[in-house]
């Protein structure tokens, strides 16, 4: 039986034990054992019980190997001075980074077709985990470094993950408060042709807020899995949050629709969070044509401006509590503290720009917004998303300032 068979045969809280069977098997692995990213994105947490605790205790995400292999999103060999190797695996899906299977054999068994082999394994497992996380709570009991709040909870249970990734793009969110709520909403969804994106700054603090979002993004998705464009998602949700809070609980909201084969944009802003574009060396923020946040009055009417992607490309999402950014000095313009955050991060991978934008905005010295949510999407385009799709009608047309 294969990896991968005995994975998906096993019960979802034994994943872990039906893995050490076969790479005992098929391996000769002498121990293995699952690390997982905390909620807060600083520790990487053992699945218990652990076969080799002095290897894998919790640790913080920035050191060892573990953490190398994490960061690096590339398998990690450490051979020593011993008759046992250990190999460190990062576990990922679709660019979302579930943590690290290390997994210590025999050193004449570790070969590079046998590390490139346990890759394919801890893909697999990733895959494993996505499934299993529904019907049990090992491995989210794992990740927690501390409790969660109930708001906590629903946010977590609500958003799709951190992460997704494609032919054309990559895309990659972190935002605190990580174990509460900011009442953050943050969507997406991928076909063949297009990539749907929604980013909504927080309604508020704790429970009400997470009220707010939860009803929200499930008003988007409910119209946008109904084939209802953006103006209709809009509209519906807008008409949704009106219908139970009467004007009182609003929502900022950025509403986008990007053609993969194009990179050719269509935008809702409602009151949206701001918006970055770092094209070569420049980093300038996109105005775009702000409307009414959803929820303010009712039967407001929406409308989308169109913009261009170019290869190459990055777009960094920033939505603060009140859809402001963060002021700063009493002479400085209210964009200053994120400007300066994003210029220190040009150097950095997609996956490393929210959290380091994120930790800069929260060490400034005052007037720190309580809740930030940062989205960074790089995206490269690319010619296999023409395949079976017709070009945008609107691809040809002049972009407005800003994006191309």
């Amino acid at each position: 039986m294969t990896v991968e068979s005995a994975l998906r045969g096993a019960a979802p809280h034994l994943l872990l034990d039906s893995l050490r069977v076969s790479l005992t098997q098929q391996y000769a692995a002498s121990s293995a054992d699952l690390l997982l990213i905390d909620y807060g994105h600083t520790s990487l947490r053992a699945v218990e019980p652990v076969q080799t605790p002095a290897a894998v205790r919790h640790g913080p995400l920035d050191t060892g190997p573990a953490g190398r292999a994490f960061r690096t999103q590339q398998p990690y060999l450490f051979r020593g001075d011993r008759p046992t190797a250990t190999a460190y695996l990062p576990v990922t899906v679709r660019g979302e980074r579930f943590g690290v299977l290390v997994v210590v054999l025999p050193a004449d068994r570790a070969t590079p077709d046998a590390t490139e082999s346990l890759g394919r394994v801890a893909e697999s497992l990733g895959h494993a985990l996505r499934v299993a996380d529904r019907h049990t709570d090992l491995y989210r009991s794992t990740r927690r470094t501390r409790a969660l709040s109930v708001a906590g909870e629903m946010q977590w249970d609500t958003l799709p993950g951190r992460a997704c990734s494609g032919p054309a793009f990559d895309l990659h969110a972190y935002w605190e408060p990580a174990y509460t709520s900011g009442g953050h909403v943050l969507d997406w969804s991928v076909t063949e042709d297009e990539l749907l994106l929604v980013v909504a700054n927080g309604a508020g603090a704790g429970t009400p807020a997470a009220l707010v979002s939860t009803l929200a993004l499930n008003a988007i998705r409910n119209a946008r899995r109904a084939g209802l464009d953006l103006v209709g998602q809009a509209s519906l949700t807008d008409q949704a949050l009106y219908g139970q809070y009467r004007g009182k609980s609003t929502l900022a909201a950025l509403l986008l629709r990007i053609t993969l084969a194009t990179g050719a944009i269509e935008v809702v802003d409602a009151g949206s969070p701001t918006v970055w574009r770092r094209r070569g060396a420049l980093t300038e923020r996109i105005e775009l044509d702000r409307q009414l946040p959803l929820g303010m009055f009712e039967d407001t009417v929406y409308t989308t401006q169109r913009l261009r992607l170019l290869p190459g490309d990055r777009v960094v999402f920033v939505a603060c509590e009140q859809g402001e950014t963060p002021p700063g000095g009493e002479n400085e313009s209210p964009d200053g503290p994120v400007a300066r955050a994003l210029a220190l991060t040009g150097h950095l991978s997609c996956a490393d720009v929210p959290r380091a934008v994120v930790r800069a905005l929260r060490e400034m010295p005052r007037d720190v917004p309580d809740a930030v949510l940062v989205l960074c999407l790089d995206w490269r385009g690319h010619e296999a998303g023409r395949s079976g799709a017709e070009t945008d009608p609107g691809a040809a047309d002049p972009a407005p300032p800003g994006f191309a």
